[in-house]
């Protein structure tokens, strides 16, 4: 019998996304997999149950998808959805696998409660860049859909329009829009201002990305400060020291006096979003300005920000927004959706799965296995919580 891969409904609240979309259906259909959607779990994507039917899926219920499914794929498994995911816990079984996100350098407990139900479950948060892998690179995905996201908002709380326009009343200067970190989503949201009209600049710790931004038509500003060790061999940022960001800081408030929009998207994996920007620096910013901040998830780069929040703040709106990818999400579920379907197609072998320790990618990934953490990195970072725990309860 080939394997099924369930598809469940989403469970955190205001998750809209879908982890397959119809279209990734018919493909793994030709790779042999059977494929079974919770009834429902594409709708608020903009999936209707009979686009899947259509492309060769079945429907069944919640407990349908978790009694039958070999593969469970997810948006956010447990790590990512701590407390709705827990209900889905009794459901899995030893074997099983999950894939999605699921938050699994920080949310340690539930990686915990993962392994001991025996399931294999891969975080797409730990999957290597390498060439092998940018079809599977689902953060890359999501922060495109972000960065797009954050200039619209942006654009909405403004009270200035972002294109320079010549009319009968005079003309119209354009906006001008500062990005605080040039990856993914950050180059992103460069692009989305330029299109808008906007005069665009951006700054990253990382030197070696001024091309990068310079390509997609921002000013790359350069501050008087060392960074020869701000990136790790991953590519991302890396975290700096107190004296670093301070310094980083105090330059870094000159170039906010003359912008109308900052947009923020400074992170570091598993690590708090690093503090870019004080409440003395964002006083700086003239009235009617807008920050939105990309990170306000993990704390934000704005010591101000409130995840979630839209506030004023002595004239500067400051956003919050979590989770900029469900706000687009049927196109967030399309590139989701083609990340899974390329990792699935690593899994499986002639509708067969394939658990292959040798391949890098699945090595990676792999948080939990055989009823324990498999994954080195995550492992080191429960044994010292495990240890403090022990102590506590003695």
């Amino acid at each position: 019998m080939p394997a099924i891969v369930g598809v469940p409904r989403e469970t955190f609240p205001g998750e809209r996304r879908v982890a397959l979309a119809p279209r990734h259906c018919e493909a793994l259909r030709k790779i042999g997999l059977d494929i079974l959607v919770e009834t429902g779990a594409g709708t608020e994507a903009g999936y209707p149950d009979e686009t899947y039917v259509s492309r060769g899926a079945r429907f069944g219920s919640r407990a349908d998808v978790f009694a039958e499914a070999d593969i469970i794929a997810q948006v956010r498994s447990l790590g990512a959805n701590p407390e709705q995911g827990e209900a889905d816990l009794p459901l899995l079984r030893p074997g099983q696998i999950v894939v999605g996100f699921g938050e699994p350098l920080t949310a340690l407990k539930q990686d915990l409660q993962l392994a001991q139900t025996g399931v294999s479950f891969f975080a797409l948060e730990l999957m290597p860049r390498i060439t092998r892998a940018q079809s599977m690179d689902a953060l890359s995905s999501m922060a495109t859909i972000s960065g797009y996201r954050a200039v619209l908002i942006a654009a909405t709380h403004l009270p200035k329009m972002f294109p320079m326009l010549m009319t009968a009343a005079g003309t119209l200067t354009p906006a001008k829009v500062f990005v605080l970190g040039a990856g993914v989503a950050g180059l992103q949201a460069i692009a989305t201002a330029r299109r808008l009209g906007a005069v665009v600049c951006a700054y990253d710790v990382r030197p070696v990305v001024k091309e990068q931004v310079e390509s997609v038509g921002a000013k790359f500003i350069v501050l008087d400060i060392e960074t020869k060790s701000s990136e790790d061999k991953g590519g991302y940022a890396k975290a700096m020291d107190e004296a670093f960001y301070r310094r980083q800081r105090e330059l870094l408030t000159e170039v906010l006096r003359e912008q109308d929009v900052v947009i923020t998207t400074a992170a570091v994996p598993g690590r708090k979003s690093p503090i870019l920007i004080t409440g003395e620096m964002l006083e700086a910013m003239p009235p009617g300005s807008v920050l939105v901040d990309i990170a306000a998830e993990r704390g934000g780069n704005c010591e101000l920000t409130r995840p979630g929040e839209v506030f004023l703040h002595q004239g500067v709106t400051i956003v919050g927004p979590v989770n900029l990818p469900s706000m687009v999400p049927y196109h967030a579920s399309q590139m989701l959706s083609a990340n899974i379907s390329s990792f699935l197609k690593l899994l499986v072998n002639a509708g067969a799965i394939n658990i292959n320790m040798e391949d890098e990618i699945i090595r990676e990934t792999l948080v939990s296995h055989n009823g324990q953490i498999f994954n080195q990195r995550i492992g080191e970072l429960i044994a010292p919580s495990q240890s403090e725990e022990r102590s506590v309860r003695t």
